[in-house]
């Protein structure tokens, strides 16, 4: 059962609806092209993009990678994708496909105006896996996916009646973004998260590419209708320093750091922001240690509690926030480290530019703050309403960052679903069995829908939280009615989500 839901403009022109600021829909291609099982459209629909596939069961590489990233059990032989869907897609499944068009169109239907497609490009993750179709150079991986998203509005296009009639829209400017969503379909952005940006990581601090690659590379992401990119991911680089990741996640990317730059992360205390503290912690040997990590040692120590990436912004970092603010893009703050982070800001406050993010909230909450500051918009990474961990509660983060000292100036609320991301959806709420999201439910554009019934298998957010990206209709009306007396204000952050996210964008380009 849908409803067809109103429009999407108010009056004055503002965009009603959602903003996914963080999505990866292009990721079946990414990583060498063979990482990932599935796709989000094939040329024979769901029975070719979503079967099974060899590679990712019993004991082959993808389906032992997979059971590693998601801690589950290695799919089995007999693994089935289309139209069963027995074992796949799961909300923790990271290697299966997990945004196929149809459940982007229903996410759509149920509000969705705005969607950020990251074309993503990790050389490491590609060069580590044992199977490739495509370059891992991360520029040819953007470039690839940049035709792919091409390739998949033009899919939905001819399901329409031909060019320019489908619902998915690629947008280049904000202007072309009103447009879109002011005729109820989606306004489908371009952004870039990558390690190498431009092939500018560096080795024993040596930068491996030069000013004139960094002005070549922002005319040829332009030329891509690329609008936002990420400085700095998950390594360090050439442009400054990384944000941890903590746990046993943090040691593995601190071995792709070692790989890409030569030397592992170097730390030091820190009070006030922080970035994430690391598992393998003594303060006896780090207080022996140069810059207070192992350096050149055989594996890294690190000082206990809070502490903070010593590398901050480079000349060349420094370059590219210049080179992205008089192109009018928008800078993602999020995975820069602290001091890398503080410096960005230096500079963009010293200009009042407001084109900067946090597209999923994975930062600390000072520069979190800062960044609201600047562009009235934050997105946050799209959680369960509720978790006993309230660093995994979608409802304890908005709270926080609404109470925080920039918080009143926020025009709307977006979320980061951070799909085929290789991290997580959403779970069902620990509380669902209590008061669980009553089905048929009214989303918050007004559309009414039932279970989503796709193949064979019919999908419910209560029980299977968002194991697909069809379920993001479901969690828009879960989080709000979870919300409780908070759920209008709730409501009217997220249905403005879209239009805050424009009016950053267009503030970047006046």
């Amino acid at each position: 059962m849908v409803s067809e839901a109103p429009g999407s403009v108010a009056g004055g022109g503002a965009v009603v609806g959602l903003v996914d600021a963080h999505a990866h829909l292009t990721a079946a291609v990414a990583f060498g092209g063979e990482l990932r099982c599935g796709e989000p459209f094939a040329a024979g629909g769901a029975a070719e993009a979503l079967r099974g596939c060899d590679e990712h069961a019993g004991a082959q590489p993808g389906a032992l990678l997979e059971a590693i990233l998601g801690g589950t059990d290695p799919m089995s032989a007999d693994q089935q994708g289309w139209p069963d869907f027995t074992q796949w897609p799961r909300n923790n499944t990271q290697l299966h496909e997990q945004a196929y068009y149809r459940g982007v169109e229903r996410a759509w239907r149920g509000g969705l105006r705005v969607v950020n497609v990251l074309l993503v490009a990790n050389r490491v993750i590609c060069e580590l896996y044992p199977e490739r179709g495509s370059s891992c150079d991360e520029m040819d991986q953007i470039r690839v996916q940049a035709r792919y998203l091409r390739d998949m509005q033009d899919y939905i296009d001819a399901e329409h009646g031909g060019a320019g009639r489908g619902w998915f829209r690629i947008v280049r400017t904000p202007a072309e973004a009103r447009a879109v969503a002011g005729q109820g379909k989606l306004a489908v952005v371009v952004g870039v998260e990558s390690s190498e940006l431009f092939g500018c990581r560096h080795i024993r601090d040596v930068a491996q590419c030069t000013t004139a690659d960094i002005d070549a590379g922002l005319d040829e992401m332009q030329a891509l209708g690329v609008s936002n990119l990420y400085p700095v991911h998950k390594f360090d680089n050439a442009f400054g320093g990384t944000r941890f990741d903590e746990g046993a996640t943090g040691a593995a990317v601190n071995i792709g750091n070692l790989l890409t730059t030569g030397t592992w992360w170097a730390a030091q205390r820190c009070d006030g922001a922080a970035d994430n503290e690391q598992a393998l912690a003594s303060d006896l040997i780090a207080e022996l240690l140069p810059g207070g990590t192992a350096g050149e040692t055989v594996l890294p120590v690190y000082p206990s509690g809070p502490i903070c990436n010593v590398r901050g912004l480079t000349d060349l970092g420094r370059y590219l926030i210049q080179g992205m603010i008089a192109r009018g893009m928008i800078i993602n703050i999020d995975h820069m480290g602290v001091r890398t982070a503080r410096e960005v800001l230096d500079i963009l406050e010293s200009v009042g530019y407001a084109g900067v993010m946090s597209s999923h909230t994975w930062s600390d909450r000072e520069i979190i703050d800062r960044t609201i500051a600047l562009s009235r918009f934050v997105a946050s990474y799209a959680h369960a309403a509720h978790d006993p961990d309230p660093k995994l509660s979608f409802l304890a983060e908005w709270r926080a960052n609404r109470a925080a000292g920039h918080g009143g100036q926020i025009t709307g609320y977006g979320f980061g679903s951070d799909v085929n991301g290789l991290g997580p959806q959403a779970p069902p709420r620990p509380d669902a069995a209590q008061t669980p999201l009553r089905y048929p439910f009214t989303a918050p554009n007004g559309a009414v829908l039932d279970r989503h019934r796709f193949g064979t298998r019919t999908f419910d957010i209560n029980t299977d939280g968002v194991a697909q990206y069809g379920l993001y209709a479901d969690w828009f009306a879960d989080i709000i009615q979870a919300a409780g007396d908070d759920g209008p204000t709730l409501a009217r952050d997220l249905m403005n989500g879209a239009e805050s996210y424009v009016a950053m964008w267009e503030s970047a380009r006046a």
